[in-house]
């Protein structure tokens, strides 16, 4: 904390003032994952934007898209504590009933997700309240936190309906990386999966 006098009070009240509501009638996705490179559904615009109280995690065990039950692979969900930033794709409310349907059967194959609606802080200074999947941690598939070795054994083995689990984990970094969004730990994961690739 900078200070505690009237002046960082009267900066942080001006900070909220400046924070505007969106009040259009379009409906918002908040994606942290494969969403960012592969959303699949028509949207209106794109937005980078930050949500509280979760982060994102290789902690879902994928028997579907990533994986077998045989051989299981890891995707990302948003697990409580810290905050995260992603893109957010704003839907036209015309759209909305097919881009939800298409959302539920994508993302709800096994009901590991929870779908709700959360703020989030767009980059240009609006708040709009985004669906978002966060995980269930109470599912037989939430993996918990797990050591990156775990990790990378999971992710290298992992191929399932959608393809490859290192395509996925890759692309993801890539994109978080091309759009300036930091993320260390999947980026330290990323680099070891490219150098198993170049090793090969």
């Amino acid at each position: 904390m900078v200070g505690t006098g009237s002046c960082a009070v009267r900066q942080e009240e001006s900070g909220r003032q400046m924070m505007q509501d969106d009040t259009s009638e379009n409906h918002w996705v908040f994606g942290y994952g494969s969403l960012i490179w592969n959303p699949g559904f028509p949207f209106v615009s794109t937005a980078l934007g930050r949500l509280k109280g979760a982060h994102r995690s290789l902690s879902i065990i994928s028997h579907h898209h990533r994986g077998t039950v045989e051989q299981p692979g890891l995707v990302f969900g948003l697990t409580r504590g810290g905050s995260v930033r992603g893109m957010v794709f704003e839907v036209a409310d015309a759209e909305w009933p097919a881009v939800r349907a298409y959302l539920e059967a994508r993302e709800q194959v096994t009901r590991v997700y929870r779908d709700v609606m959360r703020p989030v802080l767009l980059d240009d200074g609006r708040r709009v309240s985004a669906l978002t999947f966060v995980v269930d941690e109470r599912h037989e598939q939430f993996a918990g936190h797990l050591s990156a070795e775990e990790q990378l054994a999971m992710v290298r083995a992992g191929v399932g309906i959608s393809g490859r689990n290192v395509d996925y984990v890759v692309n993801t970094a890539r994109h978080l990386e091309s759009l300036g969004i930091h993320d260390a730990v999947l980026m330290a994961l990323a680099r070891r999966l490219e150098a198993d690739s170049q090793a090969a």
